[in-house]
């Protein structure tokens, strides 16, 4: 079954623009022009994910989101605004968005970011019951996100913790900078594969007792990395 979306844009030619384009990636679209029908779509069928301008007519998207969290706080929600300063964007995230995206933008980067968002809330659904991954020293708890070596907290960023839970869930397995890309940022485009490279220097550091020598993410060259279950003699 496709993910159900709920594009709130008081906007006509773009909430059309990205009715289409969403449709267009497979998934179920539903699209309304202020607060008041949002909210009245939500009690309907709650989506999985929403949409929200920010500055709507009437019910702004502050108010939307509060109400909305107060009655569907699984549904994730991306904000879009025209505002661009870290207040509007605190604000934001504060009553209760999951992401944010800063007008004007390009509709490859809001796919990217729907199909982020719809990963995290797959993930959150298969860790809700998921025991704590461990690997000589190593303790993964997927439901609390916490990270433990030799019984000592690491603290990860949230993209960090993403993408070793990721390849700790497949030990062993090979993962090009693509595919990793793809699985945990949700971004297609190549031009990125080093911001994958960056992310693992900062996990081999936190994570690995001796980083020069990794024992838990291992590169495997012309391919990627992947995460060695055991140590190797």
């Amino acid at each position: 079954m496709s993910a159900r979306i709920l594009i709130v844009e008081d906007d006509a030619p773009l909430r059309a623009l990205l009715q289409e384009r969403l449709a267009a990636e497979g998934y179920t679209v539903e699209a309304v022009a202020t607060g008041e029908e949002a909210l009245q779509a939500l009690e309907a069928r709650p989506p999985d994910l929403v949409v929200l301008d920010l500055m709507l007519p009437g019910m702004d998207g502050l108010e939307v989101c509060r109400r909305l969290r107060a009655r569907h706080p699984a549904v994730y929600v991306l904000m879009l605004t025209a505002r661009s300063s870290e207040l509007d964007r605190v604000v934001g995230l504060e009553v209760g968005a999951d992401d944010y995206v800063t007008k004007p933008f390009s509709l490859n980067e809001l796919v990217a970011r729907v199909r982020a968002g719809l990963r995290r809330l797959q993930l959150d659904r298969e860790t809700a019951e998921e025991a704590p991954l461990e690997f000589d020293g190593l303790r993964i708890d997927p439901v609390r996100r916490q990270v433990w070596r030799d019984g000592q907290p690491v603290h990860l960023t949230v993209r960090e913790f993403e993408l070793l839970l990721f390849l700790a869930r497949h030990p062993d397995r090979p993962f090009t900078r693509l595919q990793l890309l793809r699985e945990v940022w949700g971004i297609d485009y190549p031009g990125y594969a080093r911001t994958v490279d960056s992310h693992i220097q900062r996990l081999r550091a936190k994570i690995e007792p001796t980083p020069g020598t990794p024992r838990y993410i291992r590169t495997v060259w012309g391919v990627g990395y992947k995460f060695q279950s055991s140590e190797e003699p």
